[in-house]
């Protein structure tokens, strides 16, 4: 083993690529999914069993706290969606060089940014 070599070990200091934190929050959207998803057919489940389930499910969604955990839940749900079509449209091809991976990352905030604020003003 090579001692002479420089370890870093303050992942604050160093500087990744786009395209890393792309991927990073990528696998942490399906992470918040995992949940995310459990709560949601909670609600679906609860949103067709009765009128009166309904109806206090309804009620639940006027505390801000329940909206902020749908927001990021839909939020996760969709900039995993946006992130996953970059992937399969990379495995078609496209996008495969530095420049077009680094485009790619880009437009993946971009659209995202704009989705998950959208769902924002639509939940709010």
């Amino acid at each position: 083993m090579n001692k002479n070599r420089p370890v870093n070990l303050d992942i604050s200091t160093i500087k990744l690529p786009i395209t890393a934190y792309v991927s990073i929050l990528h696998r942490i959207s399906g992470v918040a999914l995992f949940a995310g998803v459990a709560i949601l057919l909670w609600m679906l489940e609860a949103s067709l069993s009765s009128e009166a389930s309904f109806t206090e499910l309804k009620e639940h969604f006027q505390n801000p706290l329940c909206k902020l955990i749908l927001w990021a839940t839909l939020a996760a749900l969709a900039y995993h969606m946006v992130a996953g079509i970059r992937h399969l449209i990379m495995d078609t091809g496209v996008g495969e060089s530095l420049e077009g991976g680094q485009a790619g990352a880009k437009l993946v905030i971009a659209i995202a940014f704009i989705i998950i604020a959208a769902l924002g003003v639509w939940i709010w």
